[in-house]
């Protein structure tokens, strides 16, 4: 048997017809991608395998539900917050615990401030080096490069000797035979189709998006203690106000408000003069990628909601981002989402490597169980030499199924600015209208690969705005002599019911985020996570229904089976969160196998 292997883990043997990518590269967690491929390179069958797993569910059991948003949180150190997020709000939900105006807030700001940078990191950092050839920048004009920057927008940084330096540093790495960040990269492919002096430009972004990350999550120390993992609270935030005393150890005085005031607005200029224009350029030459990678995108899609306009009224007409999901495509109507309701929300395990007691039927999370099959997993299935394919037809992932009214959907940045845009949303539906006219492609376009990374872009624009509207809101109340960040109202156990059921909604950068606590006798009896690569890198289930990212696959042609650059375009445009998606942890934390990459 021949064996091919490229720099993304790509094998395969002669025959070419199963295609196996493992790991899949620049996402969270590993992912397993395994492909049938017909005679023309299409792409006929996808199977999406979670191959690692590990926990925090678990370990939650018998702990006051007051911690549990510290444990929570550590299920992923990219998406920093949202865990934490969704934790306290369901233990809020359940023991009835308001919190203040300004916590609201912070919450708000903490939020979108992740929002704006995950979105900067994931289109420059781990989805635009399916778009960009590095290489290639190497052969890029300066002077042609600083013309197509100031072409499409005012950035400062713009001037040919700016980009002749930036193509010197690049030059650097090429020779030196080690490329750094921009290793493991098909260059050269010939699905690429920017000249070199758009790669160049976007190579420059690059580096600039590096620098840039680094001064917005200062929002986050500066309101909540530190990034990653900032510090959070049942009842509100631990965020102290204290504008007349600027030596107040660990209080946000006036200057340390007004930090947070210009990162925001420094953030919102990054994104209206940098990654908005660089998505639209380089968009202009992939339009025919509106054909490509829609899935479930386009006939099932939810959201949950987020950004509470006003504390403690998680009503749609309260939220910033509308909750609702659409299903068979109809725009015209959008289906209530109630976590709540056992009906609407289930998982699934019949081609997971879990065990329920009746693997026919799915579970509401309130009723969810957690428990592995160790005789089971990556190290039954794919033999030494990692090309044994798994068997879909069996139990093939350590991701569950979770399904709303027993359908599959998707969920994420799309997701969110087309429910938005159903609801009527006059600021999402500029922006989505916008980018189609400068595009000149119809509202179809918006269901596939282009239309995801599309709209995370423009979801980060919506964000920035909304960050800046946040921190002067912020302001405003402070003045108006408003400093209650915390309610300690039904803090003590002594207060609660001896049972409390909770479900804590949370729309993270990558989509629908759901924890839900079961508290007996003031301690955690279950706690469930479903989070969005649950969703989207969904397992089939007992119905034979395929989850989003399997959907996003099919009829995809690929130029060089050898080097499936597309398949990894589809793919990291989901963003998957694999580490999310498989939070679970052993009965005694010993090491049930010992696996060797080759």
């Amino acid at each position: 048997m021949t064996v091919t292997k490229s720099p993304n883990g790509f094998q395969t043997d002669d025959s070419g017809r199963r295609v196996v990518i493992d790991p899949i590269t620049r996402i969270e967690g590993h992912l397993r991608i395994e492909l049938n491929v017909d005679n023309a390179n299409v792409v006929r069958n996808a199977v999406s395998v979670g191959t690692m797993w590990r926990g925090l569910e678990t370990i939650l059991r018998g702990r006051d539900p007051r911690d549990a948003w510290a444990f929570c949180q550590r299920i992923c150190g990219v998406c920093t917050g949202v865990h934490a997020l969704a934790s306290v709000r369901a233990v809020e939900d359940a023991l009835g615990i308001p919190i203040p105006e300004n916590a609201n807030l912070i919450r708000n700001i903490l939020h979108l401030t992740l929002y704006v940078h995950d979105h900067l990191v994931h289109f420059y950092h781990l989805h635009a080096l399916d778009w960009v050839d590095v290489v290639s920048a190497l052969n890029a004009a300066a002077a042609a490069t600083s013309q197509l920057a100031q072409s499409i927008s005012p950035w400062p940084k713009s001037s040919p000797g700016y980009f002749k330096e930036t193509q010197a540093k690049l030059a650097r790495f090429v020779q030196s035979g080690q490329l750094g960040p921009f290793r493991n990269g098909y260059w050269g492919h010939p699905a690429y189709k920017l000249p070199a002096e758009a790669n160049l430009m976007a190579v420059a972004h690059y580096l600039e998006a590096l620098d840039f990350q680094r001064e917005i999550v200062k929002i986050q120390t500066v309101l909540a203690g530190k990034n990653p993992h900032p510090h959070w609270l049942v009842g509100g935030v631990p965020s102290a106000i204290n504008v007349g005393n600027a030596g107040a150890v660990g209080a946000l005085n006036i200057e340390r408000i007004a930090v947070v005031a210009d990162i925001a607005r420094k953030a919102r200029e990054f994104v209206t003069q940098v990654y908005i224009p660089d998505l639209l350029a380089i968009a202009s030459f992939y339009k025919d990628w509106a054909k490509w990678g829609g899935g479930l995108s386009a006939t099932n899609l939810m959201s949950y909601g987020e950004f509470p306009q006003r504390a403690n009224d998680a009503s749609n007409d309260s939220l910033g981002l509308p909750r609702g999901a659409i299903l068979g495509g109809d725009l015209a109507r959008l289906h209530e989402v109630d976590l709540k309701d056992p009906s609407h929300i289930q998982e699934f395990v019949p081609h997971a490597w879990y065990k329920y007691p009746d693997e026919t039927k799915g579970l509401h999370p309130w009723d969810g169980i957690t428990e592995i099959d160790f005789r089971q997993g990556p190290h039954a299935v794919i033999d030494e030499d990692r090309l044994h394919r798994v068997d879909e037809g069996a139990k093939y992932t350590y991701v569950k199924a979770p399904r709303f009214k027993g359908q599959a959907m998707e969920v994420g940045p799309l997701a969110r600015m087309v429910v938005a845009y159903a609801a009527g949303r006059g600021e999402v539906k500029e922006l989505v209208d916008g980018a189609l006219k400068t595009l000149n492609v119809p509202l179809p376009a918006l269901f596939s690969t282009l239309g995801r990374t599309a709209a995370r872009g423009l979801e980060t624009q919506w964000a920035a705005d909304r960050l800046v509207e946040a921190v002067d809101r912020l302001v405003a109340n402070i003045r108006n002599g408003d400093v209650n960040t915390a309610n300690t109202e039904k803090w003590e156990p002594g207060t609660w019911p001896a049972t409390a059921k909770g479900a804590g909604f949370c729309e993270a950068p990558r989509g629908a985020l759901g924890h839900w606590v079961v508290i007996q006798d003031g301690k955690i009896a279950n706690y469930q996570c479903v989070v969005p690569t649950t969703w989207n890198a969904s397992p089939r289930d007992g119905e034979g229904r395929i989850g989003a990212l399997e959907a996003s696959l099919l009829d995809l042609p690929l130029a060089d089976p050898a080097r499936p650059l597309e398949v990894l375009r589809v793919i990291h445009s989901f963003d998957p969160c694999l580490a999310c998606a498989t939070h679970l942890y052993g009965p005694d934390g010993a090491p049930v196998a010992s696996v060797a990459v080759v």
